[in-house]
């Protein structure tokens, strides 16, 4: 098909602006145009702009000029544009191309074209309003007689056939753009019209090395950029659990859904070419709590009105559910948070991967410390403990240079998406330069000082007077930030991150860090109370649900004399953000220990008392505090023990190929004495099926489900597929099966 008579020339000027009423000004000279905000809504570009008015018989006929019949934006999957820029899993007809690096388009023209006589060129458009000056317009030629922020040339010129190499500016805007071809006259510029086929996103590119995204290193490139499959890792610092994720940044729908979201935020679009500000903006985004955004958060067990936080498999439905609805999510917790927001920063091209901090200590007031108030008799007093450390809290790392930084703190970045403190009015957080964490330079921007607390707050055990004075008498150092993990690239196992973030506990590094700290605003406890001369031992123990278990506590005296305690035995059912839900035990015994001896006192835990007041993540929180007689030394100690659900059994068809249909597998069976009610199931896997979802109004009691789902791999290689099993009985439970698809 023709474009002939519609089609024609580009210059250097933009394009004319749309026809309206002239924009508001202030009484300082000023317009009030509204800010260019909208990636998805556009101008329409002039067909023709004549150079000046028309004779009396008006323009002649431009048929002996250059005229375009057809462009071909070489965008399928198999094609070089997409092979080169690492965009073919992309599940999109549009051309998706990476910054800073040459793509190809063919323009096939009305005749052969002549480069001493024909001036054409390729413009792209962004935005509603697009300018020259802003980077929002720009206009390409295929020589280098015109100054342009973008690099032309010809490929291939053979026959009607051109080729141009276009390579966009490396810190070029973010975005989907519209392509129009132009050609020179002498009466004017002749342009295609707006044809949705000639759409392209351009993306970060780290393996660009003028972009600010730029990693050198291909493994962790295909681990960060490219990889879909995600393994998040929860539990406790001793029994350390992992769910595996679909980030889906390639499904169809996400990229766009990716860019609503900074559309939806009002991020203007000469913004949208700086990774600091588009992560800092997202990870305001990615929470609803004061802008609308992606997901709603909610830690009270209650999920009546939306999806438990637990029963997700991926990304995919959350974001295109937010395109097409327009509304929050319902519901998230930390490490949904950081799945989506990892899958937002992986589609748009920022090398990005989620981050489990094992007792995470959440400071809202900068004093590095979590506060346990004892009472004299050294029993918890609850009333008064308001601080809880979670067991695990999971953010996300993104890579990027900080050139607002000194040097050498570019690289890794903390940015976190739940929304705990506010950052500059909004609940945000990073990105924190990983670097200057370790270094103790809690002043860089962005919310350095809130993570460096995640890290390394002390937890302080305080007695209070009857009088209302409160003293420290215990504080240890090493229980905040025991141990940060993330999937280690190109395999299925953990990396342990924890040196990037921290120096040696003990080492002079460490305290040289925290006077540092300390030197910006950070305040620590500066007591160091004496340690009892008993030691208390809580063992690791590893209980499924429902079980009834014994704890044992083991009292070391270290001293030369016999030491008497009261001992006080707490068990809580708590959330894993340390909040307690219900206290379900409490002992009280007496112990003595003899001289350089240890003792054993055993505490059976019967299932009947916990279950009943279990939630989501099935965690049980004991702390154990006592009072030596002899020298009024306190005696603590704290151990979290997850109990591990029934995992589903999921089972793949073999001899797996490309678009050959395969079936999945998910069985369950109830192995508790009641009736599981409202119970959703789940499935999906990367490359393999979109998200799909069923509902069993009852479960009854050591009954079996078996659910089967045909699907046709899309792709081939190593993928999995994910399940749940979610109800409000029953939470976090999953399954997966690894399967390796032939082409």
């Amino acid at each position: 098909m023709s474009d002939q008579g519609t089609t024609v020339a580009a210059s250097s000027a933009p394009p004319a602006p749309p026809s309206g009423p002239p924009p508001k000004v202030t009484n300082r000279g000023r317009s009030t145009d509204p800010i260019d905000s909208s990636n998805f809504d556009s101008t329409e570009v002039p067909e023709f702009e004549p150079f000046g008015l028309p004779g009396p018989r008006g323009f002649p006929p431009l048929t002996e000029f250059l005229d375009i019949f057809s462009v071909d934006m070489i965008k399928r999957q198999d094609e070089i544009n997409k092979q080169q820029h690492h965009t073919d899993f992309f599940n999109s007809a549009d051309l998706v191309v990476r910054r800073g690096q040459e793509f190809q388009v063919k323009i096939t023209f009305n005749r052969p074209y002549n480069p001493a006589k024909d001036k054409f060129a390729v413009e792209f458009v962004i935005g509603t309003s697009p300018h020259f000056s802003k980077g929002t317009y720009i206009p390409v030629f295929p020589n280098k007689e015109r100054e342009t922020t973008w690099d032309g040339r010809i490929v291939n010129n053979s026959g009607n056939v051109v080729t141009i190499g276009v390579t966009p500016a490396a810190n070029c805007i973010v975005g989907k753009y519209h392509m129009y071809v132009a050609v020179m006259t002498p009466f004017g510029i002749r342009r295609t019209r707006k044809d949705d086929s000639r759409n392209l996103y351009i993306l970060f590119n780290p393996w660009a090395k003028d972009d600010a995204v730029f990693l050198d290193d291909e493994t962790e490139r295909q681990e960060c950029v490219l990889n879909e499959m995600g393994i998040i890792y929860h539990g406790a610092f001793d029994d350390i659990a992992e769910r595996t994720w679909n980030y889906g940044q390639f499904n169809y729908g996400v990229l766009d859904a990716c860019l609503y979201i900074m559309d939806r935020a009002q991020m203007p679009i000469t913004n949208r070419g700086d990774p600091v500000k588009v992560t800092r903006k997202a990870s305001a985004m990615l929470n609803s709590r004061d802008d609308d955004g992606v997901l709603v958060g909610n830690w009270s067990g209650d999920y009546t009105y939306g999806v438990a936080p637990t029963s997700w498999t991926g990304s995919t439905d959350i974001l295109i559910s937010y395109l097409r609805s327009k509304m929050p999510v319902c519901y998230a917790q930390c490490w949904v948070y950081a799945a989506v927001f990892n899958s937002f920063l992986r589609c748009l091209g920022i090398p990005a991967r989620v981050v489990t901090n094992y007792y995470s200590a959440h400071d809202n007031d900068g004093n590095l410390k979590t506060d346990i108030i004892l009472e004299e008799s050294g029993r918890i007093d609850r009333n008064r403990t308001r601080d809880s450390i979670w067991n695990y809290h999971c953010w996300n790392e993104c890579y990027m240079s900080r050139p607002d930084l000194p040097a050498g703190f570019g690289g890794w970045q903390v940015v976190d998406a739940t929304p705990q403190e506010t950052s500059d009015g909004l609940y945000r957080c990073g990105p924190a330069s990983v670097m200057a964490i370790k270094h103790g330079h809690t002043c860089y921007p962005f919310d350095a000082a809130f993570v460096f607390a995640e890290v390394n707050s002390d937890v302080v055990f305080y007695t209070r007077s009857k009088e209302g004075t409160l003293e420290p008498v215990k504080v240890n150092r090493t229980h905040v930030g025991r141990m940060v993990l993330t999937k280690a690239p190109g395999t299925t196992t953990r990396r342990d991150i924890t040196d990037q973030y921290k120096f040696p506990e003990g080492s002079v590094e460490e305290r040289t860090v925290l006077e540092k700290a300390e030197e910006y605003g950070c305040k620590r406890e500066k007591s160091d109370p004496l340690p009892a001369d008993v030691e208390l031992v809580l063992p690791s123990l590893e209980v499924s649900i429902g079980d009834d278990f014994e704890l044992s506590l083991e009292f070391i005296n270290k001293s030369d004399e016999e030491r008497n305690m009261d001992i006080y035995i707490s068990g809580s059912v708590v959330f894993y953000t340390g909040v307690t839900s219900a206290e379900f035990l409490f002992r009280n015994p007496t112990v003595t220990v003899g001289p350089k001896k240890r003792v054993k006192e055993l505490v059976l835990v019967e299932e009947k008392y916990y279950m009943k007041h279990l939630v989501e993540q099935a965690n049980l929180n004991f702390i154990v505090t006592g009072k030596v007689k002899e020298t009024g030394q306190i005696v603590s100690e704290m151990k979290v023990v997850t109990l591990h659900n029934p995992r589903l059994i999921v089972t793949v068809s073999g001899g797996g190929r490309v678009s050959e249909e395969m079936t999945a597998t998910v069985e369950f069976t109830n192995p508790f004495n009641f009736n599981l009610e409202g119970v959703y199931v789940r499935m999906e896997g990367p490359g393999l099926m979109l998200p799909k979802l069923k509902y069993y109004s009852l479960i009854p009691a050591g009954s079996s489900l078996i659910w089967v789902e045909y699907f046709t791999p899309l792709r081939a290689g190593n993928s999995r597929v994910i399940a749940t099993l979610d109800c409000p009985a029953l939470r976090q439970v999953h399954g997966l099966a690894s399967v390796n698809i032939a082409p």
